[in-house]
């Protein structure tokens, strides 16, 4: 994609969601930690559910150490991989109440460090929770970046280090929620809904779909 298509294709995202936000349920920074841990290989909606319940009884590692793992293991039975998924968080719970005072750290190599927490998880918690220009490669973002041209790359990384380079300044602090939902939305795996994208302009996907 030429780099005055790429300034059109974000312009035409900010003009329609200005301000896009995430669409995980969370309270605090400890909870959107939690919740994106969750959300690996699960839908937003899915942790969403089980989530509203979970932070009714606890917003803090401690209280999330408190509750233990066999009881966060049935607030959160419905999520895929559950069983893993509450060791992590009790485990990483444990973490930062014994080496960081309990608040989550702001660098991707202490995210990291985290059980439960990739690459992914920490450029989302990054993003969202401390106002970080990261890019999160997930699934939606790794399709509309190769299928539109915008940041080809055979792997996650070479996609989000793609993202990096093209992305202007000025847009970076909303891009990662501004492909995330147009992957989501729009520009769909199996059959994208190209006739009313509003980036289909600056588009490369050269089998672009009309209304059916």
């Amino acid at each position: 994609m030429e780099k005055a298509d790429i300034g059109e294709f974000f312009l035409n995202l900010q003009q329609e969601n200005p301000s896009p936000q995430s669409e995980l349920y969370y309270v605090n920074t400890f909870t959107l930690l939690v919740a994106v841990v969750l959300s690996a290989q699960a839908t937003d909606k899915g942790v969403n559910k089980a989530t509203d319940v979970l932070f009714t009884h606890a917003t803090a590692p401690e209280e999330i150490v408190a509750i233990g793992e066999e009881k966060l293991r049935d607030f959160i039975k419905t999520i895929g991989l559950y069983k893993t998924k509450a060791s992590h968080i009790i485990r990483l719970s444990e973490i930062l109440i014994n080496r960081h005072d309990s608040k989550v750290p702001r660098t991707r190599e202490l995210l990291e460090s985290l059980p439960g927490v990739g690459r992914k998880t920490a450029n989302v918690v990054l993003s969202v929770a401390f106002g970080e220009p990261t890019i999160a490669v997930d699934t939606h973002i790794f399709r509309v970046s190769n299928r539109t041209g915008l940041a080809p790359g055979k792997t996650p990384l070479e996609v989000e280090h793609g993202l990096e380079k093209v992305i202007p300044d000025s847009f970076k602090a909303h891009a990662h929620h501004w492909l995330i939902l147009l992957g989501r939305y729009t520009c769909k795996a199996r059959k994208p809904e190209c006739w009313r994208c509003v980036v289909r302009q600056q588009c490369g996907f050269k089998d672009k779909t009309s209304h059916p």
